[in-house]
C-alpha cells in the first residue's frame, strides 16, 4: 500500500533504538523526511548515513524544555504532517521499591515533556489544519504489567490528556492516537527480563522465555512491524481514526477491549 508520504515531514523522538527506530525506518522507506531526536549522536549520524537526503537530527534529550524549543525551531515554517512522541520508560519496580524522588522524576519523564511537545506543535497543526500525532506508551494502559508501577501510572496520565485533545482538535484534521506495545525486540524489554530473573532466581534468557509464553502468538513483537501500523496511523489514510489506544501485543491482553 502507497502511504503516499513521499517527501513529508515528520518527528520522531526516541528514534535512535527499538520502536522509535522501527518507526522510523518505515517512513524513510515510505519516501518521507524525518527529523530524528535522540540523546545518542553516534547512533543518530550512523542513520542519517543510510538516508543522507531524508533524516535531520537533534541530538539532546527530549524531556527538556530547551530541546523542544530547538526542535521547534528545527522545524520552522515548513509544513508538518505528524509528530512521534516516543521515550524509554523508567526503571523496572514494585510499589514498595519507589521512594517519591521517582515518582516525580517519571511525572517530568513520562508525562510532562509529552504535554509540553503537544503544546508547542498543536498551533502549527492548527494553522495547516491538517496533523498526525502518534504517542508511544504501553499495553500496561489497558493491563498493568508487574514490576512497572511507575509507567503503569502515568502512562495512563497520558492516555487521559491525549483522548480529551483529540476530541477538542477533531474538525481540524488533527488526529491523536496512542499505540500501546507489549513485549518486542528492543533494549527497553531488556530490563523487564533482567528484573523478573532476580526475583525469580533464574536467567534473563529464561525470563524471556517465559514472558513469551505468556503471549498469544508465542514470540517478542518486531519493531518493523510495529512501525508500520505507526505509518499508516501518520498517514493521509487514518483520518478516520483518532482518540484510540490500540494494543500491538501479540494477543497478550486478556480482556475483551484489550
Amino acid at each position: 500500500m502507497d502511504l503516499l508520504l513521499n517527501n513529508s515531514l515528520f518527528i520522531v523522538t526516541g528514534s535512535s533504538s527499538g520502536l522509535g527506530k522501527g518507526v522510523a525506518s518505515t517512513l524513510l522507506r515510505e519516501g518521507a523526511k524525518v527529523i530524528l531526536v535522540a540523546r545518542g549522536i553516534e547512533k543518530l549520524t550512523t542513520f542519517q548515513k543510510n538516508y543522507p537526503e531524508q533524516i535531520e537530527y537533534l541530538s539532546g534529550d527530549i524531556t527538556m524544555d530547551k530541546t523542544i524549543e530547538v526542535l521547534h525551531k528545527l522545524v520552522g515554517d515548513r509544513f508538518l504532517s505528524g509528530l512521534v512522541v516516543n521515550a524509554g520508560g523508567p526503571p523496572a519496580k514494585s510499589f514498595v521499591e519507589t521512594g517519591m524522588e521517582e515518582w516525580d522524576e517519571s511525572y517530568i519523564n513520562i508525562l510532562r515533556w509529552k504535554v509540553n511537545i503537544t503544546k508547542s506543535f498543536l498551533p502549527k497543526f492548527i494553522d495547516q489544519n491538517y496533523g498526525r500525532i502518534v504517542y508511544i506508551e504501553s499495553s500496561s494502559v489497558k493491563q498493568p504489567v508487574k514490576n512497572l508501577v511507575l509507567s503503569n501510572s502515568f502512562r495512563l496520565a497520558v492516555v487521559g490528556f491525549v483522548k480529551t485533545l483529540s476530541q477538542e482538535v477533531a474538525d481540524k484534521q488533527i488526529t491523536l492516537n496512542i499505540l500501546a506495545p507489549g513485549f518486542h525486540e528492543t533494549p527497553a524489554a531488556e530490563r523487564l527480563f533482567i528484573k523478573r530473573s532476580e526475583i525469580e532466581g533464574i536467567s534473563p534468557a529464561e525470563a524471556k522465555r517465559r514472558y513469551e509464553s505468556e503471549i498469544a502468538v508465542g514470540r517478542m513483537g518486531n519493531p518493523d512491524d510495529f512501525g508500520s501500523l505507526a505509518a499508516w496511523l501518520l498517514s493521509k489514510k487514518s483520518g478516520y481514526i483518532t482518540g484510540q489506544t490500540i494494543s500491538v501485543d501479540g494477543g497478550m491482553i486478556k480482556g475483551t477491549m484489550g
